[in-house]
């Protein structure tokens, strides 16, 4: 087994990578900039027509380049698809990939050739173009819409890609909270509160998804905006050529059941996720806001001000003063059906969670109970300007307002007096909006964590606590650990792991280990290949290479000393951490242990396996081990560092064991640090050869 020191000195590397990355990209947000001159809105009003069939179609002739967009919008009540939840999606997926005249290959190689583009999901569709091929990519949008390709084999295939998707999302809590926080909000009847599952999946046949299609995919209430450098006479006449054809349905009614009410007082809805890394929280009340209800353009303001970035005071009160989590924001929707939500979220380390809920809250009721300050209210009407105005680039915002006038019944001056009405907000109306939709005395906090780690203080606050599983259903305080064996100790489970391994004598026969491994960074859009050497006793180094970019970063330590190098530049190592590298004992700490800073604490389950957790002290550091209890192995490691004035918890998994001269190693590392995720997949390991001294000079 690799040593336990090497795989915290990775961690602690990648952090740094990723913070300096980070820290590259940082600009100076303390100063406001001086506002410019008020910007005139002036929003195109489109010309109107509408097909036999009800489609209705809106065009804004722009000749300010040669290109054309279609945007189609499908505009059904929402639609509750109950035990056959996800057939919306997968018909939705199907769209666009061809029609019944070409085939898909040949349908998305022409649209390539056009430098076009094309996207249909079962809402609607938006195709842009050189306005030279507009008519070519008028036809094809219509062909798909109208006549798609829906073919059985498309059908089984995209199932498969929803149920791998839907299994890969059972333990993310991202997906539970969205998913029980919608339910507990609506309600599971409600279009917006039911959920897919794999039992919902399989019970969708093909035959059930073309029907779908047919019943909701119609011209009765559609739209199609058009947008660009078209002449209107000409474009009327192409769209009803290719979308005349189009047949009306026969009409479809049914009626969209109320929201579920709000809780009767505030209350925290926990859901036990046991191999958390961390608490995702959210604060949330039903609201009913409307587009073009008076309390609209406050209502946004005041959300800004609340949450809406940096400068909110979520954001300042739980990143910048408490290091709770990398961001808070808070969102509030609106629906011309009366369904939607105040939501505050944030995502926190497991030793805070009871804490950020507190916090949260304060803020909350600050905003609703203390007048705004002026220069804070005149600070988020500026940026939400900026935002409006660079969002009136974007042919497809263009579109969207001339739809939400249509849609909500918003009269014609709305947008051109947005602006206007934006900076008319008052203190008094931010006071009077927030006391109105920011229901803190009727909110669910739900809070999706590790229970064992976070429940003990969650109750500490005070706030009542009901229990969910993972699927918004009702259940009992969960029970987190399990009795441990009697009379085994700390102490023994190290000396099972070393035995597990290969025995404490192949252990110390290793002096040097040679890793090379490809690297996968959560979202970044390049796979370096790490190569890891160290030596006996603390000697290391670890060197990330990208393709066409050659070495990106490098770590050494000699056994005295160490550096960092970046971008061309060394950093020497601090004090602190030159000490602590020289303090280590060897390549497996396990060998060195002593009964006095080790402490197993309890048997916990990570992915439904039963470990033994194990404290581990060194000085005044704390970091955790988690052992397999039937193969011993080392499963999971955690510890909590301080980088850049943030505490950072890494968590890093360990599975895929492989033999390599008499002793086991784990191929494929999991490192979770903060809210990034790397994922190391070992290619090979040297035991005692591939490394001289002079790698850590």
């Amino acid at each position: 087994m690799k040593t336990l020191y090497m795989k915290t000195r990775i961690v602690a590397f990648f952090a740094l990578f990723l913070i300096t990355l980070g820290a590259n990209a940082q600009i100076d947000r303390s100063t406001m900039p001086e506002a410019g001159p008020e910007p005139e809105i002036t929003i195109e009003k489109p010309q109107e027509f509408e097909l036999k069939n009800g489609l209705k179609v809106l065009v804004v002739e722009n000749h300010k380049l040669p290109r054309v967009s279609y945007s189609l919008r499908i505009d059904n009540k929402p639609i509750s698809t109950g035990k056959k939840a996800g057939v919306e999606s997968l018909i939705g997926s199907m769209l666009g990939n061809g029609t019944t005249s070409i085939s898909k290959d040949e349908f998305n190689e022409e649209i390539d050739f056009l430098g076009a583009s094309l996207n249909f999901g079962f809402s609607g569709g938006f195709a842009s173009s050189l306005s030279k091929y507009s008519d070519r990519i008028l036809e094809l949008m219509a062909g798909a819409a109208i006549n798609p390709l829906l073919t059985k084999e498309e059908f089984e295939k995209e199932k498969t890609i929803l149920l791998e998707s839907l299994k890969s999302d059972e333990k993310n809590p991202d997906a539970i909270a969205s998913r029980v926080g919608s339910a507990l909000s609506y309600g599971t009847d409600h279009p917006y509160g039911e959920f897919t599952t794999k039992e919902t999946v399989e019970n969708v046949t093909y035959g059930d998804a073309v029907s779908f299609y047919e019943k909701y995919f119609n011209p009765d209430n559609a739209y199609l905006v058009v947008i660009g450098d078209v002449d209107y006479k000409e474009v009327k006449n192409q769209i009803k050529k290719h979308f005349g054809a189009w047949k009306k349905s026969v009409g479809v009614d049914y009626s969209v059941p109320e929201p579920n009410p709000n809780a009767q007082y505030t209350q925290i809805n926990f859901v036990n996720v046991p191999d958390a890394t961390q608490s995702n929280l959210s604060i949330t009340n039903n609201v009913d806001l409307k587009m073009g209800d008076e309390d609209y353009h406050a209502a946004l303001i005041t959300n800004n001000i609340l949450g809406g970035g940096g400068e909110g005071y979520l954001f300042k009160n739980l990143r910048e003063e408490h290091g709770y989590t990398y961001g808070a924001y808070s969102s509030l929707g609106t629906n011309r059906y009366g369904a939607s939500r105040f939501n505050a979220s944030a995502k926190v380390r497991n030793a805070v969670t009871d804490s950020a809920v507190v916090e949260a809250l304060k803020e909350i009721n600050r905003i609703k109970t203390e007048p705004v300050d002026p220069q804070t209210l005149k600070d988020a009407k500026a940026k939400y300007v900026g935002n409006f105005v660079m969002a009136l680039e974007r042919p497809q915002t263009i579109a969207n307002y001339a739809l939400n006038i249509k849609l909500n019944d918003l009269p014609q001056d709305f947008y051109s007096t947005y602006l206007q009405k934006i900076k008319d907000v008052s203190v008094e109306d931010v006071n009077r909006v927030a006391n109105k939709y920011f229901k803190t005395e009727n909110a669910r906090v739900v809070v999706v964590g590790n229970g064992a780690e976070v429940l003990e203080n969650l109750e500490k606050t005070g706030i009542p606590i009901k229990y969910y599983d993972k699927y918004a259903n009702t259940t009992e305080k969960p029970v987190f650990s399990k009795p441990l064996p009697e009379g085994l100790t700390a102490e023994k489970v190290i000396k099972n792991y070393v035995d597990a391994t290969g025995g404490e004598d192949n252990l110390r026969k290793i002096n040097s280990l040679a890793t090379m491994a490809d690297v996968t960074i959560q979202g970044a859009p390049f796979k370096p290949k790490a190569v890891i050497k160290q030596m006996s006793p603390n000697k290391f180094s670890m060197e990330m290479m990208v393709e066409g970019m050659g070495t990106v970063m490098k770590q050494t330590f000699d056994g005295e000393t160490g550096y960092q190098e970046q971008q061309g530049r060394k950093i020497p190592m601090d004090d602190a951490t030159v000490s602590a590298r020289k303090a280590e004992k060897g390549l497996f700490p396990e060998l060195f242990m002593e009964a006095s800073n080790i402490e197993l604490e309890s048997m916990t389950t990570i992915d439904g396996t039963d470990v033994y957790r194990v404290k581990v002290t060194q000085g005044d550091k704390t970091s955790y081990r988690y052992y397999n209890v039937e193969t011993n192995m080392l499963m999971r490691t955690e510890e909590t560092t301080e980088a850049a004035g943030q505490s950072v918890t890494s968590i890093t998994d360990y599975s895929n064991y492989k033999e390599v001269d008499g002793v086991m190693m784990p191929y494929s590392w999991k490192i979770a640090n903060g809210p990034q995720v790397i994922m190391l997949d070992v290619t090979e390991i040297k035991v005692n050869e591939g490394v001289t001294e002079e790698d850590f000079n």
